[in-house]
């Protein structure tokens, strides 16, 4: 039996269908097909929860207007792709409580797993720095200790750092972090 093809879908019309979709399945839109995202490893989730656990204690040290999200928002790239990050900083005001996309995230962060390390090493790496508001887009390895830090400045240019310990400098919007793997 051959696979079905999907109908092409536009941005818009694919967060209305994921809104109706069972609560823990998640989707992205990706060149305008659906995409079911594969159920996590054990280590992915960790090094998750410890991404977030850390950015959202360097936030409210440092006193920012600015709210993590986890799993749980959609970003718009284009018309037709839409992804669900890892995790993702947004500063400024707060979003109405009944948003489901985050239009202008500064930090963009995807853990890599066997199912999607090539996306996000490849092609979310152009989509995500296509979006004016993102400032940076970590990837961070389960297997080793490793971050991989893409980030753009104030002129668009984008230097690349690798980074297997010592502190990820995050500025904007102003914050550091450090020891991300100790003790995983």
């Amino acid at each position: 039996m051959g696979a079905t093809a999907q109908k092409h879908m536009m941005a818009d019309e694919f967060l209305a269908w994921a809104m109706e979709q069972p609560e823990g399945t998640h989707y992205e839109l990706v060149s305008g097909q659906i995409v079911v995202v594969a159920p996590e490893r054990a280590m992915h989730g960790m090094v998750k929860a410890r991404v977030t656990q850390y950015i959202a204690n360097a936030i409210d040290a440092a006193g920012l207007p600015c709210r993590t999200f986890v799993d749980s928002m959609a970003v718009r790239v284009n018309a037709d792709t839409i992804y669900e990050p890892d995790v993702m900083v947004r500063c400024g005001e707060p979003l109405d409580r009944n948003a489901i996309e985050v239009t202008d995230p500064i930090i963009i962060i995807e853990v890599l797993s066997p199912s999607s390390s090539r996306r996000d090493t490849g092609s979310k790496l152009a989509d995500y720095l296509s979006i004016p508001s993102v400032r940076h887009y970590l990837i961070v390895s389960t297997d080793t200790p490793l971050i991989i830090h893409h980030r753009r400045d104030e002129t668009g240019a984008i230097a690349t750092t690798i980074l297997r310990d010592g502190a990820v400098r995050l500025d904007p919007p102003g914050i550091a972090l450090s020891g991300l793997f100790d003790g995983l």
